[in-house]
């Protein structure tokens, strides 16, 4: 008998369990009794309002301008599935930017583009009497060149001061001074 009464107590569970969610799932939701809510708030903030602001008054209609005459749209223009690129910005007079004037170079020659090494240091040899110079490219290569030497094959290290070195490329061109950087 203790195995019917089981039962019974298991079914009587799942039948409130289920009396619950259907009570839950027909019922307004945020509500606990059947009856609606009220709504005499939402009811006496709206009259306040209508106190409080001024009286709406209607807009200006001007019922003549309603029976005149509209231009009508030519048979070309209105074709809603056809796209079109829209025209270009109107131009505008620009100034050039103020140009520096540089060196003038010799008649037959381009000008070249600046020597991309930082000078950080020498390195001097007291035994052989020589400077050598360490340059650094903007990757993070070091290179180092003693006068009349070459580096990185392309540039030529033509005199190595206290603070400064000229360097040039390989075929002359492009004479420039590099000042002492530090790192």
């Amino acid at each position: 008998m203790g195995a019917e009464r089981w039962r019974q107590a298991a079914l009587g569970a799942v039948l409130v369990v289920l009396a619950i969610v259907l009570y839950r799932a027909v019922a307004p939701f945020g509500t606990t009794s059947g009856a609606p809510a009220s709504s005499s708030n939402s009811r006496a903030r709206a009259a306040r309002a209508a106190e409080s602001s001024p009286p709406a008054t209607a807009p200006d209609v001007r019922l003549r301008t309603l029976d005149e005459e509209r231009p009508k749209p030519a048979p070309g223009e209105r074709n809603l599935f056809r796209f079109r690129t829209p025209p270009p910005p109107p131009r505008r007079a620009i100034e050039p930017p103020a140009v520096r004037s540089a060196p003038a170079a010799p008649a037959g020659t381009s000008p070249t583009a600046p020597i991309p090494l930082k000078f950080i240091g020498i390195v001097e040899a007291p035994a052989q009497a020589k400077r050598i110079a360490a340059l650094v490219d903007s990757a993070g290569y070091t290179y180092h060149g003693a006068e009349g030497g070459i580096v990185a094959g392309q540039y030529r290290v033509l005199k190595i001061g206290i603070e400064s070195i000229e360097m040039a490329y390989l075929d002359g061109r492009g004479r420039q001074t590099i000042r002492l950087t530090g790192s």
